[in-house]
């Protein structure tokens, strides 16, 4: 008798795979739709960093620097700015 090698465990490693081959497909989907521009986390990134100095020169009140907010005015970020408008 062959304990462990049931339909059951067979069924479950092909469940796995078609997971496995369907995570797969997901990743080739997003690296086609990104295509030929290969820094485009690094190009992201760049964009977030420029916003941030932006709002940091204008002392986080400028238009969409609300989302600095709870990350500013304490010792970890070492910026302390007064928010009251």
């Amino acid at each position: 008798m062959n304990k462990g090698y049931g339909h059951g465990n067979r069924a479950q490693v092909g469940y796995a795979m078609i997971v496995v081959s369907a995570s797969l497909a997901a990743v080739g989907l997003i690296a086609l739709a990104i295509g030929g521009d290969v820094l485009y986390a690094d190009n992201m990134q760049r964009d977030a960093v420029t916003h941030f100095n932006e709002c940091k020169e204008n002392d986080f009140k400028t238009d969409g620097c609300e989302k600095y907010w709870d990350r500013i005015n304490n010792e970890v970020s070492g910026i302390y700015v007064d928010l009251e408008r």
